[in-house]
């Protein structure tokens, strides 16, 4: 017959608990990590008054459409040798007497978009000096009324890095 210890055995160690408290601490650390790293680097939208322009849209696109006639003739270029952004307006109804405005925005950074006044010479063409501005991808946004119509001209333009 079989001898009955009186000495119960040890249980063996369960690694359940430890890894399932383990599991979850590590989640809850990841967790507030991710939202500490979130909180420190801010998402910007493409504009401050994003929303409003949402509104305004169809405007926008009634511009694009008058440009189209004219988009073969206005133009936006850039010249790395020279360090200069040229905008050269559709040589049509006198572009002295178009009104506008010319920005310089960069999709990647918010707070180094520019706004100047379009003040083209007497061959519609207005030369803007780049070289302070920051390499890297810029979008040159020309919009302008000539009598009744607005146009809109939009292009991308990659700066490159400054000359030493």
């Amino acid at each position: 017959m079989a001898r009955m210890s009186s000495n119960p055995s040890k249980p063996a160690w369960n690694p359940w608990p430890v890894s399932i408290i383990s599991f979850f601490t590590i989640a809850v650390i990841g967790c507030g990590s991710f939202v500490a790293f979130c909180t420190r680097h801010p998402a910007d939208l493409v504009a401050a008054d994003y929303y409003e322009q949402e509104v305004r849209y169809q405007d926008q696109l009634d511009r694009i459409q008058h440009t189209a006639a004219a988009a073969q003739t206005a133009s936006i270029a850039y010249n790395p040798a020279t360090g200069k952004i040229t905008v050269a307006l559709p040589p049509g109804a006198s572009p002295t007497n178009a009104l506008g405005a010319i920005q310089l925005y960069r999709p990647s950074a918010a707070g180094l978009d520019r706004r100047l006044d379009l003040n083209p010479d007497s061959h519609g063409v207005q030369t803007i000096d780049a070289t302070t501005v920051q390499p890297g991808l810029w979008r040159v946004r020309v919009s302008w009324t000539i009598g009744q119509e607005e146009y809109y001209l939009d292009q991308k333009v990659v700066i490159g890095a400054k000359a030493t």
